[in-house]
């Protein structure tokens, strides 16, 4: 199969290297007021809570389709599969390749946006300067990824050492200032377990959900895993519990300095957290390392989702052009080029508060939700020792996690919904075409039976 061509490179280390890398980026700084602003009261750490059960959730229902279907292309392979090699399953399929070549570079764009609207902290930007740093930041990650996968292996361990690095120094401010467990003590006041509350979780939580996606990007890389059935499940849970923690230690870090009530309002939060804290030199320096965590996260995420078209056109199942790999350096690069030129084109046209929800509605609908119905019917159709990885207590957590998506996804707004909508309409639409095209359609769906595998 094609995605043999890719050689297994990447360890534990790396894979947890590039999945927090790509977790953390500038999502945590831009949300984290955007949060407390929506939950508006010291309660706001149980949206960024409810951030990580999701995560932890939905991450069996990855675990247990990246062991068991190690390939590039992640979420493509699996929907292939778990839907059946059938007319059903291409489809499926396909609509995630439809979607990823709008929502990938959505994501890639948002962090380039990010990373200019923090650098207007250091250098003050007009919209048009602003506009250009985000095109420049996506065209410097395409240079940086056009290149061999042991370099990009060393590049995301050296990036990640950055991203850990600044989320310590932010913490440790906290700790040193000596007002860290106020935020802890009050989190309860004025709470009340009422329709209300669970409202502001839901649309908190899209902001929050958003700062933790990416734990499962080393699925997109399961072609170049090393003992993949071991090691992306791992780096998974371990990339969520550790992301969990400092992003919990952050938040009160910065709330025992900067009062929640000014810090929702706060545009450079975490600037102005050092500033605070040691003046305006110190927070020129916390912003650099913001802008560092924000450029390793583009880097990340690019490197991912890159491989997804790539294994869909080398299954036959997309334009055969992005099914090549470069002749020398052996990645695919028509995939990353064009990714990289569509992300180009969004960063220049949209805002970053647009971006973080049409990001999870084009997303949970096709992905996440059809995923985890997916492994559902997979699993009563095989047998077990498919799954070198079983999630506990199943099938509870699939559809757990269905109806927190669900959740998510209307909380996004309805217009996004039906933007996220419109998007699966029209990629149905040009599936048929291209179907019919080749030869394959009218035609009936087969029932997903053994035979159809």
């Amino acid at each position: 199969m094609a995605e043999n061509t890719l050689a297994r490179r990447l360890g534990l280390t790396q894979a947890t290297a590039i999945n927090m890398t790509d977790m953390v980026g500038i999502g945590p700084f831009i949300t984290l007021p955007m949060v407390i602003h929506m939950m508006n009261g010291p309660w706001f750490l149980y949206a960024w809570l409810a951030g990580a059960i999701l995560s932890f959730i939905d991450a069996m229902v990855w675990s247990e389709l990246g062991a068991a279907f190690p390939m590039a292309g992640g979420s493509y392979n699996f929907l292939k599969e778990t839907y059946g090699k059938n007319k059903l399953g291409k489809l499926m399929s396909f609509l995630f390749v439809w979607q990823t070549m709008i929502q990938a570079p959505l994501v890639i764009a948002s962090a380039a946006i990010g990373f200019a609207s923090y650098l207007s902290y250091l250098l003050p930007l007009d919209s048009w300067e602003l506009k250009a740093v985000s095109g420049a930041v996506v065209i410097a990650i395409v240079i940086l990824l056009y290149r061999k996968i042991e370099s990009i292996g060393k590049i995301s361990t050296v990036l990640w050492i950055g991203v850990l690095a600044t989320m310590l120094i932010i913490i440790g401010g906290g700790l040193f200032h000596g007002n860290f467990l106020s935020p802890i003590k009050h989190i309860n006041d004025g709470l009340n377990l009422n329709y209300g509350f669970v409202a502001a979780i839901g649309f908190a939580s899209v902001k929050s959900v958003y700062s933790y996606l990416g734990y499962y990007n080393v699925c997109h890389l399961g072609g170049e895993i090393i003992n993949p059935s071991r090691n992306i499940p791992r780096s998974m849970f371990l990339s969520i519990a550790g992301i969990a923690i400092l992003y919990m230690l952050m938040n009160v870090s910065v709330v025992s300095v900067i009062p929640w009530q000014h810090a929702k309002d706060s545009q450079f939060v975490i600037s102005d957290f050092m500033e605070h804290l040691a003046g305006h030199n110190a927070a020129k320096v916390i912003t650099c390392l913001v802008l560092l965590v924000a450029f390793s996260s583009v880097f990340s995420a690019t490197l991912g989702y890159s491989r997804i078209p790539y294994a869909a056109a080398a299954d036959g199942a997309f334009f055969k052009v992005f099914a090549k790999l470069h002749p020398t350096k052996n990645f695919p690069y028509i995939s990353l080029l064009v990714l990289g030129a569509i992300a180009f084109v969004f960063s220049l046209l949209f805002k970053l508060s647009d971006v973080i929800s049409a990001i999870l509605a084009m997303r949970i609908l096709v992905q996440f939700i059809s995923q985890a119905f997916g492994l559902y019917l997979l699993r009563r159709r095989k047998s077990e020792t498919l799954f070198p990885y079983k999630m506990p207590l199943f099938p509870v957590p699939i559809f757990a996690a269905i109806l927190i998506w669900i959740g998510i996804l209307v909380s996004t707004g309805w217009h996004m919904v039906l933007g996220g909508v419109s998007a699966i309409i029209l990629g149905t639409v040009v599936y048929f075409i291209k179907a019919r095209m080749n030869g394959e359609w009218p035609y009936k769906l087969k029932p997903l039976t053994g035979k159809n595998q």
